[in-house]
């Protein structure tokens, strides 16, 4: 065999092994698409069950704010409720929030984890479609949240909230909605930062006013029209209002007393209806994932 020829035998057996060796590459599918929504949503699971200092310390604010701030304060805001009602029963609503509002943002920071030691890219490359790892990130994030907004829930009768079914099941169906509109909302910003201290400090930016916006600590009639608007644009409003109203439509209160523990939201004199409240929330939720979705497609 002479010099010319050798570049030709090379390559007519390369040509005969890539018709015997075939790399076989599933299709893209719904069913495949579900069961990568499905594994994702189990990895945030197995990750909150294996890191147990995160769950302790998630509850450790929403802890201080009931028990330092409610009794702290419940002597100077205690003149300004109606007779019978304790502070801590007045904020416990927008604190029971706040306890899925650090665990559903914070849990979108596993997302610049995986993109810094790269294992985000072996799940962008696998073939299934990028709107699938968003959903699973979303749906463990908001489970996740849930299950920490339920272990809080057990501490309602210490903040004389009665342990009454119905207003449980409300309570943690509404937990549920604002786990996943939170959880979009720190997906959709966690898809393009790169590094986890910028993550950090963006969402300690926005998580705070977030929430002391939301009139969890005050009510929201009778505020300087300033602060009305800002309430306003708080997402996070339109889930405490809700949760306030549940709680002391099942508390001996007289008519009068719940207008003042729980105006609701108003829109120029207008009285925004709980359902609505609700209903916008959850658009804020899908509306976000699509964000989230759309950043992803373009991530590299």
């Amino acid at each position: 065999m002479t010099t010319a020829e050798l570049p030709d035998t090379i390559e007519t057996q390369q040509r005969d092994l890539t018709e015997v060796i075939r790399v076989a590459v599933p299709e893209r599918s719904i069913r495949a698409d579900l069961r990568a929504v499905s594994i994702v949503w189990r990895r945030e699971l197995i990750r909150f069950r294996s890191d147990r200092l995160r769950a302790v310390t998630s509850l450790v604010q929403p802890v201080l704010f009931l028990f330092v701030l409610g009794t702290g304060l419940s002597r100077l805001a205690g003149h300004g409720l109606p007779a019978g009602v304790d502070f801590k029963t007045f904020i416990y609503p927008g604190v029971l929030a706040m306890s899925v509002l650090f665990t559903s943002i914070f849990s979108a920071a596993s997302i610049v984890w995986d993109r810094e030691f790269g294992f985000l890219r072996e799940m962008l490359v696998a073939p299934v479609r990028r709107w699938s790892i968003v959903i699973g990130k979303c749906l463990g994030g908001a489970t996740v949240a849930t299950f920490q907004g339920i272990i809080f829930l057990a501490l309602a009768g210490v903040a004389h909230v009665p342990y009454n079914p119905v207003l449980l099941l409300t309570l943690v169906g509404e937990l549920l909605l604002l786990s996943f509109t939170l959880t979009a909302f720190g997906v959709m910003m966690a898809a393009r930062i790169k590094q986890i201290q910028a993550f950090m400090a963006l969402t300690q930016m926005v998580v705070m006013p977030l929430f002391f916006l939301s009139g969890a600590l005050y009510p929201l009639n009778g505020l300087p029209n300033w602060l009305t608007v800002l309430t306003r644009i708080d997402p996070l409003t339109y889930i405490v209002d809700p949760m306030r109203h549940a709680v002391f439509g099942h508390l001996s209160v007289s008519p009068l007393a719940l207008r003042t523990l729980s105006p609701g939201i108003t829109w120029d004199g207008w009285l925004v209806p709980l359902g609505l409240s609700l209903a916008m929330v959850a658009a804020m939720g899908l509306v976000l994932l699509g964000v989230a979705i759309a950043e992803f497609r373009k991530t590299e």
